[in-house]
């Protein structure tokens, strides 16, 4: 109070309100200090009762927790010894959880059906720049706390790509999983994807429109998805397209992880966004003397892992039904995992077609796993990922389960060594056999 008192004598003292022969407006000082005062007054009154009032809220709210959390470990205690009763219960693997498989229901997205690429960063140590890549810039190899496995770490304006190139056919698809993280702004910077067609096979290609053509899929720094295609040289002129997705729920947003797909089937380009399909550019490269041979990340900031290319348009009927063995590699899971991931759609709803039109055949779903870990704990993980798999197409599409058998075999049975991410790669699968 004294301080109030304080300021108000200067005031009168300055005379900071007093008028001038000029102005216009009447003013009641005395009127106006003390207005002032009393407002001065009761906030500081409130803001004493508030306090009060916080630390007592703040004790209930302290008992409330504790409730909570006695009432929280008794349900988990509850719910495990549930786990424990029904864990023997028909095929339901073990730790299966609620998927949202049905939230992918118009992705038809098939990847390619044998992998030839792929890079989860396994190989290289944590503070590395990976041996596959190349960069203008730099990059390291790191862990997070938001996802598991190893992730490319890339915070920079400058571009990282694929150090060899890559022998693509006509038909193929790229697979990642990105996570877009703060840049040098600490704010989200964006990122572009780019396949392109090098000029220069071992080194960096420069520009707005680097290499002889381009499919360059970006988001702004703000979240919305875009694309641009282009063809340099004289045969590109006018070729060149440009597009955005609008729409809230399209933007991407900072350390969320996204699934991103490309189907390439010859001149014509699909991109997927989780389960939604972004773009589909029937006549994207029109020229045949388009072949692209790298992968590249630029301008922005990310993590990326799970990089997969997949070639070879599968054909799982012929597979099936007249050969009687489909291997597929559409089916995926998370790392030590047994549910199966919504990405896996599209593979699962082409199989379950297949098997409903033929309601006579049996079945048998086998698991496979790669090397690494433990030998019975692999062997367990396929045969509980087998079982997944025979209840999601029981429970999404409708195929009766008396005709399907479930087996894993772990890492028996490898069709590659197990020496490279890639070669890995090819020993996780999922074989369907005509009984």
């Amino acid at each position: 109070m004294k301080s109030l008192t304080k300021f108000v004598v200067l005031i009168l003292l300055t005379g900071l309100f007093a008028g001038n022969a000029d102005c216009q407006i009447r003013v009641d000082l005395k009127k106006k200090l003390e207005n002032k005062v009393n407002q001065r007054v009761n906030q500081r009154t409130d803001q004493a009762i508030d306090k009060g009032m916080d630390k007592v809220e703040g004790d209930i709210k302290g008992d409330a927790k504790k409730t909570d959390e006695a009432n929280g470990n008794k349900k988990a205690e509850d719910n495990k010894q549930a786990e424990a009763n029904n864990g023997d219960q028909g095929d339901k693997p073990a730790g299966q959880e609620q998927t949202q498989l049905q939230s992918y229901s118009k992705y038809d997205f098939i990847p390619g059906e044998k992998v030839i690429f792929f890079e989860d960063f396994s190989q290289d140590a944590v503070g590395d720049f990976p041996a596959l890549w190349n960069t203008n810039g730099s990059a390291e190899v790191v862990t997070t706390n938001l996802f598991p496995g190893k992730w490319m770490k890339f915070i920079d304006r400058e571009s990282v790509w694929t150090d060899g190139l890559l022998k693509l056919p006509d038909n193929y698809t790229i697979e990642f999983d990105i996570v877009p993280i703060n840049g040098e702004e600490n704010r989200m910077a964006g990122y572009s994807f780019r396949l392109m067609q090098s000029i220069n096979p071992k080194s960096w290609d420069g520009g707005a429109i680097p290499g002889k053509a381009g499919y360059c899929f970006f988001v702004e720094y703000f979240g919305r998805p875009g694309y641009r295609t282009y063809i340099n040289g004289s045969e590109g002129q006018g070729l060149g397209l440009t597009g955005y997705k609008e729409g809230e729920e399209l933007k991407q947003k900072v350390n969320q992880k996204y699934h991103i797909a490309v189907w390439v089937q010859k001149s014509r380009v699909r991109l997927y966004q989780d389960q939604n399909k972004l773009f589909d550019l029937p006549k994207a490269f029109p020229v045949s003397s388009v072949k692209m041979d790298r992968l590249r990340f630029e301008g922005g900031a990310l993590m990326v892992s799970n990089i997969r290319i997949a070639v070879g348009a599968p054909d799982m009927r012929n597979k099936l039904m007249t050969e009687g063995k489909l291997v597929t590699y559409g089916i995926y899971f998370d790392v030590n995992k047994d549910v199966v991931k919504p990405e896996s759609y599209g593979t699962l709803k082409e199989i379950a077609a297949i098997l409903n039109e033929v309601p006579d055949v049996k079945v048998k779903i086998t698991g496979f796993t790669d090397s690494d870990g433990a030998d019975a704990a692999n062997l367990d993980l396929s045969k509980r990922r087998a079982a997944s798999v025979k209840n999601e197409l029981v429970k999404s599409f409708e195929v009766n389960g008396d005709r399907l058998v479930t087996d894993g075999l772990g890492e028996g049975q490898p069709v590659a060594p197990n020496d490279t991410p890639a070669n890995k790669a090819l020993n996780r699968r999922v074989e369907f056999l005509k009984l």
